[in-house]
Parts: C-alpha cells; structure tokens; sequence
C-alpha cells in the first residue's frame, strides 16, 4: 500500500486553509505555512509530494516564492491557487515552474483529481541522448540545440516543444498534444499558446536559415519536415 502524500500548504486565508485541511487531511499528510519565506525554508526539507500554493501572501508574491523554488532546485510539483484567469498570468505561471494551477473558486472534487495527476507516478524516464532531423540537432542531456553547427539558445518551453516536434518529425501534431506534454496535467490552458512558443521557436529555428522546417497544418497544428533540404539549382 502506497504511504499517503504528503502536501505543503501554503495559503495565509485561514478560513480557504482551514477547509483544505478538512478536506485533504483524512488522505494526505498536511502542512501548513502562511508566508512565502516560511514555504521556502520548508519546501527544501525533503519530502514533501507537493505543494499547494497560494499567490495572495502577505509577504511576497506566490509567482516569485515558485520561481525561487525552482532556482533553489526543489522539483516538488506546485499547484497554484488564483483567481485570476487570464491567459498571459497562466503562462506567466507556468513559466515560472508551477505545474498546474486552478482558478478560485473551484470544487474539491477538481482540486483531488489535479492532486492525483501530480502526485501519479511516471509511466517512464524521459530517455537521455540526442535527436537530429536534417541538420537539426537536440541534445537533451546537454539541454543545447544546433542547426547545421550553428549553436541556438532556446527557453525551457521551446526546448520541449521542439523535441517534442523532433520526435514526431514528419508527422502532424495537434496543438492539444503539444499542450499536454509542455504543461502535462494542464487542461484549459488556450492553444493560442502554443502559437505563440512556435512563433519564437520559429524566430530561432527557422528564420535565420532561411529554409522553414516548422510548418503549419491549418486546423490542426504543426509538422517538423523529416526530409532533407533540397539543394538549389541554377
């Protein structure tokens, strides 16, 4: 039988902290802090499963205690609490290493379901080693990327959408399987988004080569061409 996880919740409302004891404490393990700088000091202990953050402390922003999590190296899955709902603060979210969010007010039962996704096991380890497509090369052990020798600098989210691409080149890929494995547990974040990360995946990519290997599949999503370049001809 599996222990049961253990959450760190950081949420400074006593009365919103107060129900999700209540509501989690029968099947988790809770702690609870109500400051940013006391979830910092708690989250390096190790052990927890995850972390359940709120962004409205009264010390410091909940979007800088994530960031800091993640330049601290604490890999601890963090699921946000906001209300706000807009696209740019999700990404922003996301951005800053939180791997889910939910909007308030939400359900306990949609609450336990993003838990259980977070704190579910791998199915496997991602493989170590390199992808090359054309003059295309992925590095993943490196985190680096090259394009006919040419080193270029991604950001983490173009990083794994292009493996992703790297993966699948020649085929179609929706713009939903993209979502899901950049931001996996995240289910109502915009597509838009991912066109947007193409966009600058693009500006890196493909532009300065002069020979586009990202190509639109309109009403579907994206195809990483698998064949090589042709050469030009007088």
């Amino acid at each position: 039988m599996q222990p049961a996880p253990r959450i760190l919740l950081v949420e400074d409302d006593r009365s919103i902290a107060s129900a999700l004891v209540q509501a989690l404490h029968k099947s988790h393990y809770m702690t609870l802090t109500r400051t940013g700088r006391e979830a910092l000091v708690k989250a390096a202990s190790p052990g927890y499963d995850i972390i359940i953050l709120d962004l409205g402390l009264p010390d410091m922003d909940g979007l800088e205690v994530c960031r800091q999590l993640r330049e601290q190296g604490v890999n601890t899955p963090v699921l946000v609490l906001t209300a706000n709902d807009k696209v740019l603060s999700k990404i922003h979210l996301l951005d800053a290493g939180a791997n889910d969010y939910l909007i308030k007010p939400f359900s306990l039962g949609e609450l336990k379901a993003r838990l259980r996704v977070l704190t579910r096991p791998p199915l496997a380890t991602k493989p170590i080693g390199t992808l090359t497509v054309n003059g295309l090369r992925l590095d993943r052990r490196a985190h680096e990327v090259h394009r006919n020798g040419v080193p270029i600098k991604l950001r983490r989210k173009e990083f794994v959408l292009l493996e992703y691409l790297m993966e699948h080149a020649g085929s179609t890929v929706s713009r939903r399987e993209l979502l899901r494995y950049a931001w996996p547990g995240v289910e109502d974040l915009w597509t838009n988004t991912i066109d947007v990360h193409i966009k600058y995946l693009r500006d890196k990519i493909d532009r300065p080569f002069g020979h586009a290997m990202i190509r639109t599949v309109h009403g579907v999503g994206y195809k990483l061409e698998a064949a090589a370049e042709e050469p030009d001809h007088d």
